[in-house]
Order: C-alpha cells, then structure tokens, then sequence
C-alpha cells in the first residue's frame, strides 16, 4: 500500500496541482492540517480521483464548518478533528499536526507509523519500531514544497520535492 502523506498546504493551490498526480496515484492520502480555506479541500476531493483522504485539523484551519462542509461533498474526504487513528492493513497510524503530540504518539510504541505537521520541516525518524515523519510542508514558505509516500511493503518513505 502506497500512503501518501502531506501538511501545511496553506492555500497554494498551484502546489497541490502539481502535487496532484503524486497523491492520485497513492492508495490514501493522510493531511496533517492547515489546509486553510474550503476552496483547497474541493480541489484537492476532485483531484484525488476517489483516493480517500484522512485530514485532521491545524492552527491555521478557518471556517472549520465549511471545510467539513466540502469534505462532505467530496465524498472521499473525512475530516477528523485534531487527531486521526487509523489502520491499514494491519498497519496502526496516527496523525495530529503538532511535532510535540507526534513524538509522544512514537514514544508509546502503539503505533507503526506516526505523521505530524506544523513546523514545516521534512522529518523522518524511527522511535523503536515506529516510523515518526512530517511530510515537510506544500506551501513552500521555507523554500522547499515537499510531500512524502510510505511504502508499507518495504517499509521505506519517498521524499518527492514539487517544483
């Protein structure tokens, strides 16, 4: 299974189009916050093409009724609040946007892999027998637009920049 995992896409819509064909052809998509408005979430459910999508909330989300509103309309879009636990063929995952709860959530051992957003810097990390990882930010602020998708058959994580 191929889980395609991105954070902190902040309105740039030009980046997630072109993040778009990476994350289409993912098995599932994991968000780990700070979409920011509706508009990025209706992009983001029509370019999926079905792939279904785990998003959990940042600190820069806004309306947070209409985002939950759009996700609705796309229909393969769930929004989870600040956390998402979730299983993939046997799999544990855990997603929230802040680097602190990720390490914590690692710590604990009960989970397999672990991503977090926020602070908008690629990260990856094994903590025991956890995989810890922050997809980096889509935004590009920092100056890299990155995105991340884990392998669970080989257990390996490819790093894709988009330019």
């Amino acid at each position: 299974m191929r889980i395609a995992i991105i954070s902190d896409t902040h309105d740039n819509i030009w980046k997630l189009e072109k993040a778009m064909p990476h994350l289409a052809s993912s098995d599932v998509l994991l968000h780990c916050g700070d979409i920011c408005s509706p508009f990025v979430i209706r992009q983001l459910g029509e370019g999926l093409k079905g792939v279904p999508a785990h998003v959990v909330w940042g600190n820069n989300d806004g309306d947070k009724r209409l985002l939950a509103d759009r996700a609705d309309e796309a229909g393969n879009i769930t929004m989870h609040g600040d956390f998402a636990e979730l299983e993939f063929g046997g799999l544990k995952v855990a997603v929230n946007h802040y680097p602190e709860i990720g390490r914590a959530l690692a710590g604990s051992g009960h989970y397999g892999l672990v991503c977090y957003g926020h602070d908008h810097t690629a990260y990856e990390e094994r903590v025991g027998e956890t995989l810890l990882l922050n997809p980096g930010e889509l935004l590009g602020m920092k100056g890299r637009s990155t995105l991340a998708i884990y392998d669970t058959k080989k257990g390996e994580v490819e790093w894709v920049e988009v330019k």
